[in-house]
């Protein structure tokens, strides 16, 4: 072929149609990465920039340009550009151009923008259009010569059904159509589920790769967002979950048509791993038709597309208005409703078209030109209405361009980051509008400033607005846990020296001895995620602990007051019931091996019976000397009584054995470390102040809610005390008060010392002061003990008589109260010696 002869082949017009999860962007981008030039025109922001971002990993930030509204990233040779629809140059030359979503050509509010790029856009080489299979009919129609391709979905997308929030399976996302709504959803799904992630088509992309980041990681397996991530957002989603089937479109709430819907219920489900879609919340069932068209992917064509006059006059406004409202005079094309921009140009024709102002062409271009600033803040239609006339005003004024003094007022009004997720909300729509006014470079004095200002405060109320997001919908440590607990794998945890348990990073508790105490958990789910990471994570290092203490000697415990036994230095169980003799303990927690724990328990009561006999050691004699018989006679019976008590007895219940008791008696008790008082009857070494934590100990199982405050008579609580609770602590109840014994004893040498009157002893106030009690409790304790005040006392003196008390029944030492130590003191005197039972039989055999 000569040269003369040759020429380039005719553009490619190429229309790719199918379902979502087809390949159909990944396709266009490879495309376009093929070809020396491109342009893809794309349906958000959002989806702009991921692409954009793709594309710059694999040619470098200089051959890539963004375009959207608010951003524009132009290098200098620039080879590919990646815009938003409505931001796409048209003016500059490409060898492929692609319009991503094309299907949105039949939409009310944006439909013209696509319909203009459906028949106007070119490619040099190649110029693709993608969207859904509804727009095949129309296609054909309007572009007579496209090769039309349809592509198969990858994989299934069956129905499911509705799912409460709490039995959604993982990655989920959950669709509403409000803000509110969204806000709504992911503060519940926190607190049933842990957290989520939240996307909005109002959310800057800093922000939103920030949240999507959330969801793509696992950190959170939840997505809550608005319709937006049905426009070509790829996520590993499995599940899409409606929370409505209606939304409000701009101009009324209506409900979601069937190609609506499977465009959204199609994110689930990436690429060859099918996905599933139902309802949630209090959305109404589908109806089994609509499920079966969104399974299948059979909509109604679209029947025409939304139309508008690109070719406008600018001569006036009257002129311009004219020119909008023409109709396409083409099959396929219809015309469009009034957009944002024409009902704002309406608004403020009526004020500006006047006889004493009339505009001339090129004042109603720049009229045109801000009537189309898009209304980011979504405040109220006048509020829009004012902010486009104030821009006007300043375009068709002295400078014809925005001030630095308005821009940095509008600035100033929006730079800052406190406050809450609307209100970040509302600066970020505000930043918005300022970074799409900041790159008209022909409306401003220095634009170059204002797209460095917008661009830094924008990422620092995105990156300020997804804190906000994390911290009020994600509970960070029980999304971790649940996490780790919903795997197989091991759960990465470990237990910090000074007990600081972490699980996945985060901070669930801590250990002390056998006792894990998870941290505070703000709800039911976090406390129940605490509990079972402790179960997944403490349960070994305790299994370990248990088998440690089992093995450990006495001097690695010790016994407290409080009955606790510590081990380490750390409490691992109490005291559970029991004598000293035969202690029961509890230990503290749950976890560790049930085995484990019983060999553990059976350590530990070994431990405090050999405590206590060390540091009972009399009360331990004493009945070694009862159950030996070891001590007889009438100083068993007192021996028995007095170990039943817990070792401190009032003299009153054993005065008759007491002055029966032979001195031999009396030194066989005293051996035994017996004190016969004048009040009382005690063991010395129960008043060491060796024995008198483990006895305390004890003391505290017999009447587990009362502990002596202070020093001095403590007053009793009603109802009365059980004797052994006082008598382990050297108390005895006289009176109203629990008195300790020593105190008691120095009472009687008190009395004894007192100068006598007859029967009666003269006692001075500074004497029974010397004892710590008030004159209350020093008369109400005289009284206690038997002793009446007599008249004839005198203010210093008080005579004090003790009555005679009446004469006890004899104790019959056969029939004790019921006690261990009874029971067996009558065991050994019913039971006659062996050989006098052996002779008898004898006898009656000779006989």
């Amino acid at each position: 072929m000569t040269r003369s002869s040759w020429s380039p082949a005719p553009p490619r017009l190429v229309a790719v149609l199918g379902p979502t999860n087809t390949g159909k962007t990944h396709l266009a981008v490879e495309r376009m990465l093929g070809y020396a030039s491109g342009m893809i025109g794309l349906p958000l922001r959002l989806l702009a920039r991921e692409i954009y971002d793709r594309i710059v990993a694999r040619r470098g930030a200089r051959a890539v340009a963004l375009i959207t509204g608010e951003e524009k990233i132009v290098p200098a040779r620039a080879q590919y550009f990646v815009c938003t629809v409505e931001a796409m140059p048209l003016g500059v030359d490409v060898e492929f151009l692609a319009v991503d979503e094309i299907q949105l050509a039949g939409d009310p509010e944006r439909g013209h923008v696509f319909t203009s790029r459906l028949l106007g856009a070119r490619g040099r080489c190649e110029t693709m259009f993608l969207g859904s299979q509804t727009m095949a009919p129309l296609i054909r129609r309007l572009l007579p010569g496209a090769e039309i391709t349809s592509r198969e979905r990858f994989s299934r997308l069956e129905y499911v059904g509705p799912r409460k929030l709490t039995r959604l399976p993982r990655r989920t996302a959950v669709v509403a159509f409000s803000a509110g709504e969204v806000y709504a959803l992911a503060e519940l799904i926190r607190r049933q589920r842990g957290g989520a992630a939240v996307v909005m088509g109002s959310l800057s992309p800093r922000t939103r790769n920030a949240q999507v980041a959330l969801f793509q990681s696992g950190e959170v397996d939840f997505l809550v967002a608005t319709d937006a991530i049905g426009m070509g957002l790829n996520m590993d989603v499995g599940h899409v979950a409606f929370a409505g089937l209606r939304k409000f479109d701009g101009r009324r709430t209506r409900f979601l048509h069937a190609h609506e819907i499977a465009q959204i219920a199609g994110r689930a489900g990436r690429h060859l791993s099918d996905g599933g879609f139902g309802e949630t919340g209090t959305c109404p069932p589908m109806e089994g038709e609509l499920i079966e068209a969104v399974e299948s992917h059979r909509f109604e064509p679209v029947a025409a597309a939304q139309w508008r006059n690109d070719e406008l006059n600018f001569r006036s406004i009257p002129a311009l208005l004219e020119s909008l409202a023409l109709n396409p005079g083409r099959p396929g094309l219809r015309a469009c409703e009034e957009a944002l921009d024409e009902r704002v140009l309406r608004a403020l024709a009526g004020d500006l078209d006047s006889p004493d102002r009339a505009l001339g062409r090129e004042a109603t271009r720049r009229l045109w030109d801000a009537c189309q600033t898009p209304d980011f803040r979504k405040t109220t239609a006048d509020d829009h209405i004012r902010l486009v006339r104030t821009l006007f005003e300043h375009l068709v004024g002295p400078t014809m361009r925005l001030s630095d003094d308005w821009m940095a007022a509008q600035f100033r009004q929006i730079d800052r980051i406190e406050g809450d997720i609307d209100t970040l909300s509302a600066r970020l729509a505000g930043v918005r509008t300022l970074a799409y006014l900041s790159h008209r470079p022909d409306w401003l004095v220095h634009p170059g400033h204002w797209q460095e200002q917008t661009r830094a405060l924008e990422d620092r109320l995105s990156d300020t607005l997804h804190e906000k997001l994390m911290a009020r919908f994600i509970d960070r440590r029980t999304s971790a846990l649940l996490r780790g607990l919903g795997h197989d794998g091991e759960l990465l945890a470990g237990v910090a020296a000074d007990g600081a348990v972490t699980v996945e990073g985060h901070f669930v508790g801590q250990l002390r001895g056998l006792r894990f105490d998870p941290a505070e958990g703000a709800g039911a789910l976090e406390k129940k995620a605490l509990k079972a990471a402790a179960q997944r994570a403490v349960s070994p290092e305790v299994a370990l602990r248990l088998g440690a203490l089992a093995k450990a000697t006495d001097d690695a415990f010790a016994l407290t007051a409080d009955g606790a036994i510590l081990w380490r230095g750390e409490a691992a169980a109490v005291l559970a019931s029991g004598e000293p003799s035969s202690p029961r303990v509890r230990l503290y927690g749950e976890l560790g091996p049930q085995a484990a724990r019983e060999r553990a328990s059976r350590r530990l009561e070994a431990f405090a019976a050999a405590e206590a006999s060390r540091r009972l050691s009399g009360l331990r004699r004493l009945n070694d000397a009862i159950a030996d018989g070891a001590i007889k006679g009438m100083a068993r019976g007192i021996a028995w009584r007095l170990a039943e008590a817990g070792g401190v007895l009032a003299r009153s219940q054993v005065e008759t054995e007491v002055r029966t008791l032979s001195r031999v008696e009396r030194r066989t008790l005293r051996g035994l470390g017996v004190r016969i008082g004048a009040f009382s009857v005690f063991l010395v070494d129960l008043l060491a102040p060796e024995g008198r934590s483990v006895a305390n100990a004890f003391a505290l199982l017999a009447a587990p809610h009362w502990r002596p405050v202070g020093v001095g008579p403590h007053r009793l609580p009603s109802p009365a005390l059980p004797t052994r609770a006082l008598a382990l602590r050297g108390l005895l109840e006289t009176g109203p008060f629990a008195v300790d014994v020593l105190s008691l004893e120095r009472l009687g040498d008190l009395l004894r010392a007192a100068p006598q009157r007859g029967p009666d002893r003269l006692m001075a106030a500074s004497a029974l002061a010397a004892l710590g009690w008030t004159d209350s409790q020093a008369r109400a304790i005289l009284r206690g003990l038997g002793y009446r005040p007599m008249r004839g006392s005198s203010a210093e003196l008080t005579a004090w008589r003790r009555a005679r008390a009446p004469k006890p029944e004899a104790t019959d030492l056969r029939t004790p109260r019921p006690s261990p130590f009874a029971a067996l003191s009558a065991l050994k005197l019913d039971a006659p010696p062996r050989r006098r039972r052996s002779r008898r039989r004898s006898a009656i055999a000779r006989g």
